[in-house]
C-alpha cells in the first residue's frame, strides 16, 4: 500500500520461546528505515511509533484476516483483482 504496511507472518522460537510482536515490528521497523532512508538520502523517523497489530486466536479468523490483507489494495482502487498488485504473494497463492 502506498501509505502503510500489512504482514501476516507467524513469529519464530529461539530458545527462550517465540519473539514478540513489537520485538519482531521493531525488528521491522528498524532495518526498514535504515534502507528507505539510505536509498532516499533521508534521515530521521520513517515509521510511527504505534503499529496496528491485531494476533488472531482461531483458524477461520487468521484466513480472515489473510483475505482482508490480500484485498486491500483493491479495496483502495489499485487494482482490480488482488493478484496484480506487484507486492502481493496473492498471485503465488
Amino acid at each position: 500500500m502506498p501509505d502503510h504496511v500489512h504482514l501476516v507472518f507467524t513469529p519464530l522460537s529461539d530458545a527462550d520461546g517465540p519473539f514478540s510482536v513489537a520485538e519482531i515490528m521493531q525488528g521491522i521497523k528498524t532495518s526498514s528505515a535504515h534502507g528507505i532512508n539510505r536509498a532516499l538520502l533521508h534521515h530521521g523517523q520513517v515509521w510511527q511509533h504505534e503499529s496496528f497489530d491485531h494476533v488472531p486466536r482461531q483458524e477461520e479468523a487468521i484466513d480472515a484476516k489473510v483475505e482482508y490483507v490480500l484485498q486491500n489494495p483493491v479495496r483502495r482502487g489499485l487494482v482490480s483483482k488482488a493478484s496484480d498488485y506487484p507486492w502481493s504473494w496473492a498471485k503465488k497463492m
